[in-house]
């Protein structure tokens, strides 16, 4: 966990406030006005994490791609798995861009207005932290449908086996 002593201030626009964030990890980063994206190495796959501030709206819209693409065929499947993994995630969610059939987690957040739209560090490692977590937590899963040749319901099964102590 970084400390807010590593940061300027404990809060920012969003964008400045993520840039600051990818900067103090060390992960490769490129910056627009609205939009910033980085890399970042995980367990399972590189990921690109993609954040768009949308002013108008007061909403910063966090997208972490696990470097999964999905032919036409196995499509139905990954919706009925995105369904079941979905039903386990508080906050964002899996889904599938049916142009490029592209997956990604999204999550969007309201950031409070009155305060100039700013995002404070908590806030921005727990979005960026959260997405990589289920990342993480389900790109097996999403690999045993694909390449397994595992049900929804078995992949999920087989990976989220919860294990005790340690080896």
């Amino acid at each position: 966990m970084l400390e807010e002593a590593e940061f300027d201030r404990d809060d920012a626009a969003p964008i400045d406030m993520l840039e600051s964030y990818f900067a103090a990890h060390g992960w490769s980063h490129e910056r627009d006005d609205d939009e910033i994206v980085a890399k970042v190495k995980g367990s399972w796959a590189e990921y690109e994490l993609r954040a768009i501030w949308r002013e108008d709206d007061n909403v910063l819209q966090f997208l972490a791609f696990p470097d999964v693409r999905v032919a036409d065929e196995r499509r139905a499947t990954i919706y009925e798995t995105m369904g079941l993994v979905n039903e386990q995630l508080w906050i964002g969610h899996f889904e599938l861009w049916s142009t490029s059939g592209i997956l990604l987690y999204r999550h969007a957040a309201m950031i409070d207005g009155e305060g100039g739209g700013t995002l404070t560090l908590d806030q921005a490692e727990m979005l960026i932290e959260s997405a990589i977590d289920e990342c993480e937590r389900f790109y097996p899963v999403f690999q045993f449908v694909l390449w397994g040749g595992k049900t929804p319901k078995e992949a999920i099964a087989a990976s989220l086996i919860e294990t005790q102590g340690e080896a």
